[in-house]
């Protein structure tokens, strides 16, 4: 008779789960699924929806975009449902959030080379609480509105999304303190790979939402 995978073993097979489904690139199977050119080779070269929406072509960014959320959140979720025992559970699942998300920066099938994570880790704080996602959501189109770039809303999307688990605790969940640690992780990270956008920011020239790529 088959013994049941000891505790540390489960929770370890679970959190290189999530890095795989994270290592998932919605942009390239996206855009070769529909014909369309790598959007590795144009733009930013960064896989991910925006860089995909400036091919001009809204659906393939539109599906790269749920995609890469749905990878973030049905990670975390899958891990909810199966992280025991419970004084762990939520370590084991912060782990988890922090794995897809790094799955997607750095994921195994493109050689370690991903996107920035935006779509991932709104994806990972709608499993860990949609009323996080929804106030993160609200405060990325709010900037991305009136001043036209991805990157400055995601900037201070993340800068927020920590600040709305701790103080949001007090009205619609109960702050766990490994996932506030995960989704203040994600958010350095989130902000490190957004390197480049800020210095791009400051100089004037970075891309404004929708601008197609340069020929």
């Amino acid at each position: 008779m088959l013994q049941a995978a000891p505790p540390l073993v489960l929770h370890a097979g679970l959190v290189v789960l999530a890095y795989l489904i994270g290592s998932i690139p919605f942009a390239v199977v996206v855009t070769r699924l529909m014909g369309m050119q790598d959007p590795r080779t144009y733009g930013s070269g960064n896989p991910g929806a925006t860089n995909v929406l400036r091919s001009g072509n809204k659906t393939a960014a539109a599906l790269t975009l749920l995609g890469d959320a749905a990878k973030g959140w049905f990670a975390v979720w899958l891990v909810r449902q199966l992280a025991v025992p419970a004084d762990t559970g939520w370590t084991i699942v912060a782990l988890a959030a922090l794995a897809v998300f790094l799955g997607h920066l750095y994921p195994v099938f493109l050689k370690f080379r991903g996107g920035k994570g935006v779509a991932t880790a709104l994806g990972v704080l709608f499993a860990i609480s949609p009323w996080l996602a929804l106030a993160t959501v609200a405060t990325w189109l709010i900037i991305a509105v009136f001043f036209r770039y991805s990157s400055l809303a995601a900037l201070v999307a993340a800068v927020f999304a920590p600040l709305y688990y701790l103080y949001g605790s007090n009205l619609a969940w109960h702050a766990e303190p490994p996932l506030l640690a995960a989704v203040i992780a994600i958010s350095l990270l989130l902000a490190w790979r957004h390197r480049a956008n800020i210095g791009r920011l400051l100089n004037g020239t970075e891309s404004r939402i929708g601008q197609k790529k340069k020929s």
